[in-house]
């Protein structure tokens, strides 16, 4: 291995190392320093719950914690929790979220103790494992592997991509994702397929596996999230597949492609079934029996007490009585291990069979290190999300195959690093070589999701005007959903017009617009904005929007509190991290930066504002102080296209 590619592996795993620590630091540290109440009421806890077991799935114990009053809470379906009595820094019983309700939480388990089901806590856990996954992964890195890092580093030239025409199975695909999809199937080492909001990458995708199973290849597909993982699932269910790990979405064609129900359904399960009946049976037997612990055993080894019995004889001062019992309790053991190996053996033989079997494996990166996953041999590697993963990350499926493809969008959000030294890792693959080798990816340059006058803007200011709306989705309105405000009020009338999509209500005017500090807080609230904010969506539901139809977005924790606590329940609000890769018919959004120095803070980062403003559908309302805005000349663009094409609005 060249030099300078030992180095940059060695310089990522202390990258990872940094950002391992950050995140445990950061969880313990929360733990810590919140009491349980405090972390129940930033969503990162449960309190007062009981359990009981509803069934079994997957190998795992599945325990519903409810409780009587109603359970809000950021931890969702695919993280982990550790369930604890009191003190969560004292438990290592740790599970995964499997489904959600009002008012219960079900948590998939390996084991489930008896103290585990009365009055516990579930708390959000970080997740050691993936860490773990990525450092094993860098520790053994296949060719695959170390020629994507080559091609990142610009130490090997990658090939051309040549075209390769195909008859699509899904006839509504247009050129840009035709396009890109051919050269896909013709790039021998890699392609980047460029997605911005709405374009359909994920349909794109789906497609692209199609193609490389029609040409009889093998193909692993992967994605950072579990939800993104499920959505090709979806498209993919009438393939032969199989989705390894945790499906997030419980639909029942879903369950039909895991590997648990494909392990269930194989023809040797009976005698695997009846394998671990036996071994059930023996070890409930041999727990009847005197176990050898040290205070009977006074040193004698297993052999020296199954030597001592065959002769009828005590030792040490143990009486043959104790020796026989004893004897008999090692003898069962064995068979209880020989049984327990003989079922795990045969669970390996069918997994293998099932994964050999398959035309298409889907999982997240990280379970791509699985054990089970390595049972294939991948021709390609097909990775949605990849610019939200880190490098190590998405190299996990990489190594996995023979060539990659990557999708995703470098403009929108990069993967979040806690640690300020590991800051480097939210440079992602796709990044780095879509910037040495512009000519390696394809734009799609359709969108499906939003009015043309709110695209114009982003499609202008981010991917230099090359996406255009679809004529589906150009014109769309909330009048299209039967939405008639009945306000004739100003400035109410203006913001809620169905026909103005694009409105920005400046509070540069007013004297109480300055943004805030709370005591001990990093973050920042605005309490003119907020009342804004919440005026907004009040009047909206009040003149018949649906709550499901308006989402709130705000970049400030402090200030989704704020908002969150004037308007309740209604309505979805979060940050822009919260929002990304998701959408809603109106989105409102509160900038809150206004002091007199034109300080914006992380507002500068033009990708938070992109994620920001391409979430609404068929309006957006955008709440901000221009006069502190307008020292960024992106800000300064945005303000003056609402001035010309949209409803500029003084509060």
């Amino acid at each position: 291995m060249g030099e300078e590619l030992a180095e940059f592996i060695s310089h990522l795993k202390s990258l990872v190392e940094m950002e391992r620590k950050a995140e445990i630091e950061a969880m313990r540290l929360e733990m810590r320093r919140l009491s349980g109440a405090e972390r129940e009421k930033v969503g990162r806890a449960i309190l007062n719950l009981n359990g009981k077991i509803v069934g079994e799935e997957l190998g795992y114990m599945l325990v519903r914690y409810g409780r009587d009053r109603e359970i809000k809470t950021e931890i969702s379906v695919g993280d982990l929790v550790v369930i604890s009595k009191r003190d969560p820094l004292k438990s290592d019983l740790v599970g995964t979220v499997t489904e959600k309700g009002k008012r219960f939480i079900t948590v998939a388990l390996e084991t489930v103790p008896e103290w585990a089901l009365k009055k516990v806590r579930l708390d959000l856990y970080a997740n050691d494992v993936t860490f773990k996954r990525w450092m094993e992964n860098l520790d053994n890195l296949s060719e695959s592997g170390r020629k994507a890092l080559e091609f990142y580093l610009g130490l090997r030239e990658p090939e051309e991509s040549e075209p390769v025409g195909f008859t699509p199975v899904d006839t509504s695909l247009n050129g840009s994702q035709v396009k890109a999809i051919e050269r896909a199937l013709g790039s021998g080492d890699f392609f980047l397929i460029h997605g911005p909001f709405g374009t359909g990458k994920t349909r794109t995708l789906a497609e692209l596996v199609r193609q490389e199973v029609a040409r009889g290849n093998k193909v692993l597909v992967t994605a950072e999230s579990n939800v993104a993982v499920d959505n090709l699932v979806e498209r993919l269910s009438d393939l032969n597949i199989v989705r390894v790990g945790h499906p997030s979405r419980v639909s029942k064609h879903l369950h039909e492609t895991t590997l648990a129900y494909r392990i269930m359904h194989h023809e040797l399960y009976p005698e695997l079934r009846e394998l671990l009946n036996v071994a059930q049976a023996l070890a409930e037997k041999r727990d009847t029996l005197r176990k050898p612990n040290p205070r009977w055993r006074r040193g004698l080894s297993d052999e020296e007490i199954l030597r001592l019995a065959a002769k009828g004889i005590g030792a040490r001062g143990v009486p043959a009585k104790t020796i026989r019992e004893m004897a008999e309790w090692i003898e069962m053991n064995r068979q209880v291990q020989r049984t327990f190996d003989d079922a795990r053996k045969l669970e390996e033989r069918i997994v293998r069979d099932v994964i050999t079997k398959v035309d298409v494996v889907l999982t997240t990166n990280a379970s791509a290190g699985l054990d089970v996953v390595g049972y294939g041999s991948y021709d390609v590697a097909v990775i949605d999300e990849a610019t939200q993963a880190t490098i190590p990350s998405v190299l996990i499926p990489i190594n996995r195959a023979k060539r990659f493809v990557l999708a995703g969008d470098h403009r929108q959000l990069p993967p979040t690093i806690l640690s300020e030294g590991a800051r480097e890792l939210s440079r992602t693959l796709f990044e780095g070589l879509i910037e040495r080798y512009p000519w390696k990816s394809e734009m799609l340059t359709v969108q499906y999701r939003m009015n043309e006058r709110l695209m114009e803007f982003p499609s202008r200011e981010f991917y230099g005007g090359g996406i255009k709306a679809a004529e589906s989705v150009k014109n769309i309105t909330l009048r299209d959903l039967g939405f008639k405000p009945k306000e004739d009020e100003e400035p109410w009338g203006t913001v809620l017009n169905p026909d103005n999509v694009l409105v920005f209500i400046d509070t540069s005017g007013r004297e109480d617009r300055f943004e805030r500090q709370r005591r001990g807080s990093d973050s920042r609230e605005n309490p003119l904005e907020a009342r804004i904010v919440a005026e907004v969506v009040n009047r909206m539901l009040s003149s018949g929007a649906r709550s499901d139809w308006i989402g709130v977005i705000t970049p400030y924790d402090d200030q989704r509190d704020l908002i969150s606590s004037m308007i309740g329940e209604k309505v979805e609000v979060k940050t822009v991290d919260g929002y990304q890769g998701r959408e809603k018919e109106v989105i409102v959004i509160s900038f809150v930066r206004s002091n007199l120095h034109g300080q914006l803070g992380f507002l500068e980062d033009r990708r938070r504002l992109n994620v920001s403003l391409t979430r609404a559908k068929r309006k957006l309302v955008m709440v901000g102080d221009s006069s502190t805005l307008e020292s960024n000349e992106t800000y300064r663009k945005l303000i003056l296209t609402v001035m010309n094409t949209g409803r500029f609005l003084r509060a």
